[in-house]
């Protein structure tokens, strides 16, 4: 074998080896943009496609296809690769961690609330975060951020702008009333403790706001947050139990009390101040207001009759100490589900949702509850309506006409009331954003 001929054979070998890493390489693309565009197809099937709040965009121009979003994003099939560039799948399940938009490399992600065909009201804030009406600022979710670190970096820099231009024009309670016990709320309290502001918390529910509503488990944070008068704090993945004990500490360390059970109903400007009108406390005064509550507002009822009675209740806090119950859930979300799997250990549970089928729950927990279902752990009841509840037993609408079940324990997941109504009557202004970028490179 001559010189050339070894030196064909070497090039051909070097060539056929090069054809086939590009032949692997092109079947894996065309494998994953496959796989990418069946799950689209099943999002757009079971209405899971379309972006329902806060959510990734991607530039293809830009995007290199790393899959680095793909890899840091906590949730499950949020986006995928198709033709070598990343794309949305299961937009409407994203619940805005912005691991995504930190993790890629070419700044290909922005971070958008709404669509074109899809708006979301928002109320109008400034870059100070205060509203049209001077004196009432807004952080947090309700401003269209529901990430915990930007909440909590909101509620601080709020705060530091309305200290720096704080009026008192006339003798008031309260230097800053501050609505609302979340991320925001909490981080709002210890930076007017810092600068020594007169102030009260109120929470209509109990500490840590919309975090209890969240329809997982666990409260992933990808990046650490700096809380006022504590420091640094870096947590992954953590049960919420676990936060709530360490907002807790915090507080307490702190000496600050936050007043719980007290919904504030009303917000007026009076003689220099603002009057706030609470279910509990009476009218407390202000010189200043911070609006801190979740987009959620307060829990959808289902204004039937006996819903007010003290077994019925719109969220669950300690499952495992309820023993040996007859319990009914209603609803057809991950927080439904979540609540009925984990009451199913130790009760009989039925759980109750007005449509044929789940739609918008996690993977994960769609093959829970359907394991629990063959397993006959808990009786699922679709098509039907909860009609009354009365002190041993619930009434139960569905195709066959309404039947009574013996039931200890009503938990209704039903969503939330946005609370644009009473922002309105408070005078500020709501607009609806069409696919607003919320956070660009």
């Amino acid at each position: 074998m001559n010189l050339l001929t070894e030196e064909i054979l070497i090039y051909g070998a070097v060539l056929l080896f090069c054809m086939l890493v590009v032949a692997w390489y092109l079947y894996r693309q065309w494998r994953k943009t496959k796989i990418t565009e069946e799950k689209i197809a099943l999002a757009q099937r079971d209405g899971l496609y379309e972006p329902v709040s806060l959510h990734p965009v991607v530039d293809p121009g830009n995007c290199i296809g790393t899959g680095a979003c793909i890899a840091a994003c906590p949730e499950k099939d949020i986006l995928g690769m198709r033709n070598g560039k990343a794309t949305t799948i299961n937009a409407s399940r994203c619940v805005g961690h912005g691991a995504c938009f930190h993790a890629c490399p070419t700044e290909a992600i922005t971070l958008r609330i709404g669509t074109e065909q899809r708006g979301v009201e928002l109320p109008h804030v400034s870059k100070t975060f205060e509203t049209n009406v001077p004196g009432i600022y807004i952080a947090g979710e309700l401003g269209g951020m529901g990430l915990i670190k930007n909440a909590v970096e909101q509620g601080r820099q709020a705060v530091d702008n309305l200290t720096k231009t704080l009026k008192r024009v006339a003798p008031a309670d309260y230097d800053l009333v501050i609505i609302g016990a979340g991320p925001a709320g909490i981080s709002a309290s210890l930076t007017a403790k810092k600068n020594k502001l007169k102030f009260i918390t109120l929470e209509q529910d109990t500490l840590g706001g919309t975090i209890f509503s969240f329809p997982r488990n666990k409260v992933v944070m990808t990046h650490p947050m700096d809380l006022p008068l504590h420091g640094r704090v870096k947590l992954t993945e953590t049960s919420k139990p676990e936060l709530l004990s360490l907002w807790e500490d915090i507080l307490t360390k702190n000496e600050i009390v936050i007043k719980q059970g007290c919904k504030v109903e009303k917000i007026e400007f009076i003689d220099g101040n603002f009057a706030i009108a609470t279910n509990s406390a009476g009218i407390l005064t202000a010189h200043s207001v911070l609006v801190a509550i979740g987009r959620r507002g307060s829990p959808r009822k289902l204004n039937i009759a006996g819903e007010d009675l003290p077994k019925v209740a719109y969220r669950l806090l300690e499952p495992e100490t309820i023993l040996d119950k007859n319990i009914m859930v209603i609803g057809g979300g991950d927080a439904a589900v979540e609540a009925a799997l984990m009451l199913a250990d130790q009760n009989n549970v039925v759980l109750s949702y007005r449509k044929n089928a789940f739609s918008r729950i996690k993977a994960a927990n769609d093959q829970k509850i359907k394991g629990a279902m063959e397993q006959q752990q808990l009786t699922v009841r679709f098509n039907t309506n909860l009609m009354a509840t009365a002190e041993d037993h619930v009434i139960l609408s569905g195709e066959g006409g309404e039947e009574t079940l013996p039931n200890d324990l009503v938990f209704i997941f039903a969503g939330g009331e946005l609370p644009i109504e009473f922002l309105q009557k408070t005078g500020i202004k709501i607009t609806k954003k069409f696919g607003e970028i919320i956070m660009k490179h």
